[in-house]
C-alpha cells in the first residue's frame, strides 16, 4: 500500500510534455527513441489510441492533457 501511494505521488495525473513522459517510461534510451517507442505503444493499443482520439489528441501536440495522461496511465500503467 505504501509503495502504491509513493507511485501515485511521484506520477500524479496532470499535463505532461510528451518527451518527459516518454523518458519516464524508457529512461535508458535517448529521448527521441523514447518518444518513438511511446508512439508505437500508443498506436498499437487500439483501445488507448481511440480513447486519446476521443479527447481531441493529435500527433503533433507537444503535451498530453490531464485526461490523456489519465488514459495513458490506465492502459500502460504509471512509469
Amino acid at each position: 500500500m505504501e509503495q502504491k501511494r509513493m507511485v501515485l505521488e511521484e506520477w500524479p495525473v496532470k499535463p505532461y510534455y510528451k518527451r518527459d513522459l516518454a523518458v519516464a517510461y524508457a529512461p535508458d534510451i535517448t529521448p527521441v527513441a523514447a518518444l518513438n517507442r511511446l508512439a508505437v505503444w500508443i498506436r498499437h493499443n487500439r483501445t488507448l489510441w481511440q480513447a486519446l482520439l476521443d479527447t481531441g489528441y493529435t500527433n503533433r501536440q507537444r503535451m498530453f492533457t490531464s485526461a490523456q495522461t489519465e488514459l495513458i496511465f490506465l492502459h500502460l500503467g504509471r512509469p
